[in-house]
């Protein structure tokens, strides 16, 4: 037997000889002098011959005299602090089985909004401080010495010592209070078993409104005092969620309550703690009077994906951080499905786009990854909270519930939750059981989804009667990487009455256009791969098929998800060099009638980026290009105008905010002047009709295009009312667009605004994503003056990597990329070194775009053609 306590330094995980059963917990938070005490005693199966404990501990001043198991004190007690552990060496074997290994210990309440944190908020005028937990990925160690890993799940019996008059919440109910002085002992019922980055606590001042399900679990939506009305949304959507989820999984909420509640200072959206599930306020909270028709729908997803995961996640819990696309991806998919069925009217799968475009971006550049990730340490697991866990899961969930049949996926799925509750899965396990329930080559097929990077992209080539298709690994630098696929494929022609399904298994395969043609006398020939866009995967047509399909686009002969589908894949072909942007023109020209709002939310995300890329590419067009796109837009715009209309749907109101800010973006300026002359009666009058909250963000940023150094008062108008609202959706809007203005000194000083209080460090990315294309350069400069700052500031992997991403990305040249890389070369840390290349990939990739639109022949004279066209 290996004596030192040195052997267990830097391994990736605990050794496995000493197992935690159950946790005994007492905390007690000081909030005026932001500390806590705690005591911990955990009864520990020994497994193995073994003289050591060793669990994780960070951050934490252990009582090295109050160490016992059974009644041994350790001989040896060494905190290994880069990894995190606690090693404790007897002067004996441990006897095998059951034994109670106890200390006591102490922390602080951080500002990192991570372990066991503060929060501040104001109560009658004056500043408070509130206790929060945040322990996903590996932060309940910065809390109490644990076994710290998700597959190590005990019971939690947890005790808190707090002031009488303060509301203390955690995952169980309330067992009984003792109040002495002026504290008081809050004891909570024992938990089941549970993974430690799902144990929760908050304390503060709150109120709260309650609701039941079905079964009558009490459900309660906790806000700060006096804002209990702004939970009724998140309330009502979380008890119908819970009675669906009950169903689709046939089986019953694990516990019985579950609480809501609004933090503000949160780093995530939000996190989905077993029966504590905490938000930011924006993502909870939602005022019929304030808030837009977007925050409703992300209160409704976010809530709903929270929700998601009391059955994927915490009742049934990935056994590694490999594994975390399991809670994530199916926590995304399955929100749509819950909002589909609560809200049929917002058309939600096709919505879903959004999630499966972000993963296909990402997932277009070399320096993406797989969604099974290796993860060795700790530090490593933040950085794959990111577009491939979320959206490219989901998305192959889509595809993966879409080849098998609604029904049998849902049957499959019951029996997985079943058999793995209360207890820990791999991915194979997953596919195991699918496989069992539907007999289908599930394993082989998902595996080349999950564990190598990319997708394909398909090029179909028409050859008389046959289709010719051939996939080969898509990335946006126009390379082709070694990537092989078994796609799902489904194709139909002419009409969606006939369609094909089959896996395409190899490189190459043809098909026979009259085994899925519906027969055409005389209509538009049209061949569409992808139905609906279910399969993870890009579609290049030659241009024979590509021509059909812009006709049957003009002849609205197509779904919305499939007109979505076409624009993406032409638009990302085109960011890949693989057509051009010509190409790319004309067929946006075929969507300038279209008025859907979901349609239309990807043709003007597909016109700015291409507004941005020719204004570097190509000054002396770039206006010609705007005036193009504007032209594109306007007629969708005039339709649904400024003013909400009696009766109109939500995503019509969506489509109006949608916009009227790509307008304004665009540079129209009739646009910006009527956002400017709203705002101005805006501001005499705050609960004016003129200027819903929807029509704001689109005002605001009229505003900013205008302001400047020697003409700011613009700004600093914007910046009293983010001084004035208490409203975390009012704050994030004008941060959003404090950024936005051409002027590069005032955008410096919308980032300076960030380095103070009147800024959470939590919505530093509203004022980083805002940033104007003019202010780039300033923007860059700005962070390497402050860099030392901001590292110490935001040291979270996903806060870190906002910084990176947006200051880096925007720009388009090699010479930028190359100061870019030195810059960082001294200062890259594991955190951000993912978000630092992948923007530097996207910077490179922009260059080798410009180039190709430089050579672009016809480009000047379609722009000309497409501008006379009348409408």
């Amino acid at each position: 037997m290996a004596e030192s306590p040195e052997q267990f330094r830097g391994q990736s995980r605990l050794p496995r000889f000493a197992e935690p059963l159950r946790y005994d917990l007492v905390l007690r938070p000081d909030l005026a002098a932001c500390t806590f005490s705690g005591s911990a005693s955990a009864a520990v199966a020994v497994s193995a011959p073994t003289r050591f404990l060793v669990l994780n501990a960070a951050e934490l001043a252990v009582d090295r005299s109050s160490i016992r198991f059974q009644d041994w004190a350790p001989t040896e007690v060494v905190q290994f602090e880069e990894d995190e552990i606690l090693v404790l060496g007897f002067d004996r074997e441990l006897p095998l089985g059951e034994g109670v290994l106890a200390m006591d210990f102490t922390g602080t309440l951080n500002d990192q909004m991570r372990g066991f944190y503060r929060s501040k908020y104001e109560y009658k005028g004056e500043a408070r401080n509130m206790a929060v937990t945040q322990f996903e990925a590996a932060d309940a160690r910065r809390c109490f010495p644990c076994w710290d890993e998700p597959a190590f799940k005990a019971k939690f019996k947890i005790t808190l010592e707090v002031p009488a008059e303060l509301v203390a919440l955690s995952n169980m109910p309330v067992v009984k209070e003792t109040v002495c002085g002026p504290l008081k002992t809050v004891y909570y019922e024992e938990s089941p078993l549970m993974s430690t980055y799902l144990v929760a606590i908050v304390v503060g001042l709150f109120d709260y409104i309650e609701s039941s399900t079905l079964e009558g679990t009490k459900v309660r939506v906790y806000t700060q005092v006096g804002k209990t009305i702004q939970g009724k949304f998140a309330l009502d959507v979380g008890v119908k969620s819970l009675d669906l989820f009950k169903d689709y999984f046939a089986t019953p909420y694990p516990l019985p309550k579950l609480d809501m509640i609004a933090i503000p200072d949160f780093a995530a959206g939000a996190m989905e703690n077993y029966g504590l599930v905490t938000y930011r306020e924006s993502a909870l909270l939602y005022d019929e009077q304030l808030s837009s028709a977007s925050n409703k729908q992300q209160v409704a997803i976010t809530v709903a994906h929270e929700l998601a995961h009391q059955w994927f996640g915490n009742l049934v819990t990935m056994e590694w951080w490999t594994h975390l696309w399991l809670n994530e991806g199916f926590a995304s998919w399955v929100s749509y499905l819950a909002v589909e069925s609560i809200f049929p009217e917002w058309n939600n799968w096709t919505q879903f786009l959004d999630e499966t475009t972000s993963g296909l971006r990402l997932d277009a550049l070399a320096e993406s990854h797989p969604i099974e990730v290796d993860v060795n340490h700790a530090s490593e697991i933040d950085a794959i909270f990111d577009s491939i866990s979320y959206d490219k899961g989901a998305s192959v969930i889509r595809m993966l519930q879409s080849y098998l049949g609604a029904e049998r996926f849902q049957k499959a799925l019951a029996s997985y939750i079943k058999k793995y509750a209360y207890s820990n899965a791999k991915t194979e396990d997953l596919w195991t059981v699918l496989e069992e329930e539907t007999g289908e080559p599930v394993k082989d097929l998902m595996t080349t989804w999950t564990k190598q990077q990319g997708y394909p992209v398909i090029y179909a080539k028409l050859n008389g009667q046959d289709l010719e298709l051939e996939q080969a690994q898509f990335l946006s630098d126009g390379s082709s990487g070694p990537g092989m696929w078994i796609v799902p494929m489904t194709a139909c022609c002419g009409s969606y009455d006939l369609n094909k399904k089959f896996l395409l298994k190899g490189k190459t395969d043809t098909m026979h256009v009259k085994d899925f043609a519906a027969t055409q006398s005389g209509q538009i020939f049209w061949i569409k791969l992808n139905i609906d866009q279910t399969g993870f995967y890009r579609v290049k047509y030659d241009d024979e098929l590509a021509a059909g399909l812009e006709n049957a686009i003009k002849a609205k002969k197509l779904s919305l998800m499939d007109m979505i589908g076409i624009v993406e894949d032409s638009y990302a072909l085109s960011v890949a060099c693989k057509q051009t942007l010509t190409s790319l023109l004309r067929l946006l020209n075929a969507y300038r009638h279209e008025s859907d709002y979901t349609i239309l939310s990807h043709v003007t995300s597909v016109c700015l980026s291409v507004n941005k890329i020719s204004t570097d590419a190509n000054p002396d067009l770039s206006s010609d290009i705007k005036k193009l796109l504007i032209k594109l837009l306007l007629l969708a715009a005039k339709r649904v105008g400024w003013d909400p209309k009696d009766g109109e749907s939500h995503l019509d109101v969506m489509l109006r905010s949608l916009l009227l800010i790509a307008l304004v973006k665009l540079g129209h300026e009739e646009t910006i002047n009527e956002g400017i002359r709203r705002f101005h009666i805006f501001l005499e009058d705050r609960k004016t009709p003129l200027l819903p909250p929807d029509n704001r963000k689109a005002a605001y940023l009229a505003v900013m295009r205008t302001a400047s150094t020697s003409n700011r008062a613009g700004y600093d108008v914007l910046l009293k009312i983010y001084k004035e609202t208490s409203e975390a959706q009012e704050k994030s809007r004008i941060l959003g667009s404090l950024s936005s203005c051409p002027d590069k000194d005032i955008v410096v000083e919308a980032l300076n605004l960030m380095l103070t209080d009147e800024v959470r460090n939590q919505d530093a990315f509203y004022v980083l994503g805002g940033i104007s294309l003019e202010g780039r350069e300033a923007a860059w400069a700005w962070l390497k003056d402050n860099w030392d700052h901001v590292v110490k500031t935001w040291p979270s992997s996903s806060l870190i990597s906002d910084f990176v991403n947006s200051t880096v990305s925007p720009f388009t040249s090699e010479e930028k990329a190359a100061e870019v890389s030195e810059f960082f070369a001294t200062r890259v840390k594991p955190s951000f070194e993912r978000a630092l290349k992948q923007s530097l990939e996207r910077v490179r990739i922009s260059a080798r775009w410009i180039d190709s639109i430089k050579s672009e022949a016809n480009l000047a004279q379609t722009v000309q053609q497409l501008l006379l066209q009348e409408f």
